[in-house]
C-alpha cells in the first residue's frame, strides 16, 4: 500500500488549506485518517473516517477541519479552515485496512504564520 499526500504549504492565520491523499495498492479500507506531528511533540490524531462514513475529530480541530473521502479514487481529504499557528505541523495520512494493517503517507508540511 502506498499513500501520497499533498496540499501542504504556508498560510496566514485564519486562512484555509486542503490536504489530499491518494492510496494505491491492494487493500480493503477500514479507516482513513490524518495525523500530525509538531516539532518536539508526539504524533497526534487529527481526524479519521471509517468506510461507513463515521468521523472522529480531535477536539482542537472540531468545527474547523473536515475530513472526507472519494471512494472511486481511494482518496481522503482534509479541509482546514480558520487555521491557527498551533496547527503548524507535518500532516500524515493514514490507512488502516480491515485486517488492522496500517500504512502511512510521507507527510506534508503545514505552516501557519501570524
Amino acid at each position: 500500500v502506498q499513500l501520497q499526500a499533498s496540499g501542504g504549504g504556508l498560510v496566514q492565520a485564519g486562512g484555509s488549506l486542503r490536504l489530499s491523499c491518494s492510496a494505491s495498492g491492494s487493500f480493503v479500507i477500514g479507516t482513513l485518517g490524518w495525523y500530525r506531528q509538531a516539532p518536539g511533540k508526539q504524533r497526534e490524531l487529527v481526524a479519521t473516517i471509517s468506510s461507513g462514513g463515521r468521523t472522529v475529530y480531535a477536539d482542537s480541530v472540531k468545527g474547523r477541519f473536515t475530513i472526507s473521502t472519494e471512494n472511486a479514487k481511494n482518496a481522503v481529504y482534509l479541509q482546514m479552515n480558520s487555521l491557527k499557528r498551533e496547527d503548524t505541523a507535518v500532516y500524515y495520512c493514514n490507512l488502516e485496512d480491515v485486517y488492522s494493517m496500517v500504512s502511512w503517507g510521507q507527510g506534508t508540511q503545514v505552516t501557519v504564520s501570524s
